[in-house]
């Protein structure tokens, strides 16, 4: 069986997106394959990003920011946009592939401890998790 191709859309792409991505990768890479980019990639991923995957098994590991201008061309079954809506702007892909938005505060500009900051990312990845692997779940593409 050929696998549903998702991508996920962000602004930066070093936070949610990336969860987003590794989330999907690792608990539903049987049916879905998903990418992640950005409209204004950062430079890199966030390092709590990273550290809060691995706290639950997902190797994030080797990831990258990515400008969406890499996809350019690439077909999708979904696009997911995840931006917070009330703070940013998201951005639109102009491809192919049905379009939904769920959509997460950005840990990112979590401010605090680290271990305050890492709060934060789990409580999105956790959110994450939930939305977005459920929203699979029932939806085909």
């Amino acid at each position: 069986m050929e696998k549903y191709k998702v991508m996920i859309l962000c602004t930066g792409n070093s936070a949610r997106s990336q969860m987003v991505e590794a989330l999907i990768n690792a608990r539903r890479g049987d049916t879905w394959e998903a990418v992640s980019a950005g409209t204004h990639p950062a430079a890199q991923v966030h390092p709590a990003a990273i550290q809060v995957l691995s706290e639950i098994g997902v190797m994030g590991n080797g990831a990258r920011p990515k400008h969406v201008n890499e996809f350019v061309g690439h077909t999708f079954d979904l696009v997911i946009t995840v931006c917070d809506d009330a703070a940013e702007n998201c951005p639109i892909w102009p491809g192919q592939g049905k379009r939904v938005h769920i959509g997460f505060p950005d840990p990112a500009k979590a401010v605090g401890t680290d271990e305050e900051v890492r709060a934060v990312f789990r409580g999105v990845r956790d959110d994450i998790a939930q939305k977005i692997l459920h929203f699979l779940d029932t939806h085909t593409a």
